[in-house]
């Protein structure tokens, strides 16, 4: 499952990538506003992607944050790694947050670790391709079918 830090993360750059070009960044409080993001929370997740280089920050009263690289650069494995969440369903089958199940007789004779590996790889493939363009391309389509 998704963690809240990763799915604000991604909600938050999405933002940023609607605003991307634009010469004014956004404000925290813009950005929690809009896409409904708790604003302390989203300062820290903000400070925590700024660390990595996916956003830049500008101080004063025209201040705020902006991407730091091309909506289409940014990926969702990236941001979700960075945001400490593991794409794993289970932690045997995680590449960063790999844990061996105390309950399995072995990795190698486990059929469920077998098919999670399968999910593990379809789903990096997935987000591993899936840009923070793409997001806001799908957004704009999902909307126009509203309404």
């Amino acid at each position: 499952m998704l963690s809240k830090k990763s799915k604000y993360a991604i909600k938050a750059l999405v933002g940023l990538a609607k605003n991307h070009g634009n010469e004014v960044p956004l404000r925290i409080a813009q950005i929690a506003e809009q896409e409904r993001i708790p604003k302390k929370f989203l300062e820290s997740i903000l400070v925590e992607l700024r660390n990595n280089g996916l956003v830049h920050s500008k101080m004063g009263a025209a201040g705020g944050y902006y991407l730091a690289k091309e909506p289409s650069e940014i990926y969702l494995s990236q941001v979700i790694r960075l945001s400490g969440g593991p794409i794993a369903l289970l932690p045997c089958v995680s590449l960063n947050f790999y844990e061996s199940c105390e309950e399995c007789g072995g990795e190698e004779q486990c059929a469920l670790h077998d098919v999670m590996l399968e999910v593990r790889e379809a789903t990096v493939e997935i987000l591993a391709k899936t840009s923070l363009s793409d997001l806001v391309e799908r957004e704009d389509r999902l909307s126009k079918l509203i309404k």
